[in-house]
């Protein structure tokens, strides 16, 4: 891209090269930086050849706004004021040259091949560097052979001898860590004495320690807490570090760097700033995170959006403590995700906005803390009650009051005929119009709710079934199995059976 307010300039030097004999083609010429940023905003380039000053917006400026979004590219400034402040400014912020008007053709083409040359070598060092990182997993993933490990070990510099060493994985804040400050980083942290270090893209670091040294005796998990802290001090980044077991020899690396990598789950329930160990998780709490199922159906039901939330903010934030362990935090999720879900298919809700149970459970699994789950919680039941709102708008209201009666009233012996008395309309009419609107008889609806609440008994207490149909209003055993068979294919007995205690 060519970036000149003077037209006969920036025509010139269109036309002064032969950019096809460069390897180049210019793909954009601009009058001024604001009208540059637009144009590689839609279309970006890797080399920017600009003058300084000029109108809405200079060079040095358009230089830093591309830089924020693409530190790859490079720029050459073009400026007929020789003075020293340009200069500086431009060489501090990293252009490949800064060249007077009138312009040297010769200098320029020089300047533009150094540039190509640099780009080459910066591609062959990504590929280089990528090809490196997939050996590494190759090996990490434990695939590797025998005869491979002296080679893996004298690229981490780790010798044949048995020693104590230990696999820390650092984990930091994508959004705060940028690659010329990872660099920055990374070269801090080799300073540290025998710590070998490895970059896993795109924001893992694994670190190996040799413990046999003085300073170290401290201990290492404290030693790593130490590192973590001076790092996010002096780059104002957050890291989480999980730290595994001793190991001894190359070989059992891959072993030991799984085991710190399982550790970074624990990121949910600790948060960034913490530094844990195996040792420190071996008495977590693996029961499962009580939750009211029937009572957060009851609030969404009821469109009580500002109990459900409330209700999933206490059980999140006030119940989840750091003694539990991250398995039980993800049982809990999981376990809502469903409920939500069946919420959703049992009243045939529908929105752009939802989230499958497939989504939300991998927004759950992808979320950095609680809070990030919490959020995609209220996010799907803030939804659900407003389409559950415009579902009602749907109904008549006899329909509505109908609906509300049985959802209440579910174990009293409920028919058509008693409600149509009730509401002083014909059984038959009042029949066609619940039909009409829900989709399914009055009788099927009621069979519905009731076999909706009994499978969430079966699957949350350990009640009896005998108990379970008297709960839901089946007097007759042998019947409530009949109609939930009907309903979900499968008997009570056998959805108890699945039931993992």
């Amino acid at each position: 891209m060519i970036v000149e307010d003077e037209e006969l300039i920036l025509q010139g030097i269109r036309n002064i090269l032969d950019w096809e004999a460069l390897g180049l083609d210019v793909v954009h010429m601009a009058h001024d930086g604001v009208e540059a940023l637009q144009m590689w905003e839609k279309e970006p380039v890797q080399i920017v050849v600009t003058d300084i000053c000029m109108p809405e917006m200079d060079g040095l400026t358009l230089l830093r706004k591309i830089r924020e979004k693409e530190e790859q590219v490079r720029f050459i400034i073009l400026t007929g004021y020789d003075e020293f402040d340009y200069a500086r400014e431009a060489i501090r912020l990293g252009v490949e040259n800064y060249i007077m008007k009138p312009i040297d053709e010769e200098e320029l083409e020089r300047q533009l091949r150094e540039t190509v040359h640099k780009l080459e070598e910066t591609d062959k060092k990504n590929l280089q560097y990528i090809d490196e990182k997939a050996q590494w997993m190759y090996f990490l993933s434990g695939k590797a052979g025998q005869e491979e490990y002296d080679k893996y070990g004298k690229m981490l510099g780790i010798g044949a001898e048995h020693g104590n060493y230990f696999a820390a994985v650092m984990k930091w804040n994508a959004e705060g860590l940028k690659e010329k400050k990872l660099a920055e980083v990374i070269m801090e942290l080799k300073k540290e004495s025998g710590l070998k270090l490895l970059h896993l893209p795109p924001d893992n670091l694994l670190m190996v320690l040799r413990e046999d040294e003085e300073e170290k005796s401290g201990g290492v998990l404290e030693y790593f807490s130490e590192l973590q802290n001076r790092v996010e001090s002096m780059f104002d980044v957050m890291t989480f570090i999980g730290v595994g077991s001793v190991f001894h020899d190359i070989g059992q690396l891959p072993e030991a760097y799984r085991a710190a990598k399982k550790l970074q789950k624990y990121l949910i329930l600790e948060g960034y700033g913490s530094c844990i160990s195996e040792r420190q998780i071996e008495t977590r709490k693996t029961e499962a995170i009580r939750m009211d199922e029937a009572q957060l159906r009851k609030y969404i039901l009821k469109k009580e959006k500002e109990a459900a939330v409330d209700y999933i903010e206490d059980l999140f934030i006030n119940n989840i403590r750091k003694e539990a362990a991250a398995a039980s935090l993800y049982q809990t999720a999981v376990k809502m995700a469903v409920l939500l879900q069946d919420i959703k298919k049992e009243y045939k809700l529908e929105s752009e906005r939802f989230q499958d149970v497939t989504e939300l459970i991998e927004t759950i699994f992808g979320a950095d803390d609680i809070l990030g789950i919490k959020a995609a919680f209220v996010t799907e039941i803030t939804e659900i009650i407003k389409c559950m709102h415009t579902e009602d708008s749907q109904y008549t209201p006899v329909v509505r009051q109908i609906m509300a009666e049985v959802q209440q009233n579910y174990r009293e012996d409920m028919n058509l005929k008693t409600l149509a008395y009730k509401y002083h309309m014909n059984a038959s009419y009042l029949g066609q119009i619940f039909q009409k609107e829900t989709g399914c008889s009055f009788a099927q609806y009621l069979s519905n709710t009731k076999n909706g609440i009994a499978k969430d008994l079966i699957l949350n207490t350990n009640m009896k079934i005998n108990d379970i149909a008297k709960q839901v209003g089946y007097p007759d055993t042998s019947y409530f199995y009949r109609k939930f068979k009907q309903c979900y294919g499968v008997s009570p007995a056998s959805l108890r059976e699945m039931k993992k205690y």
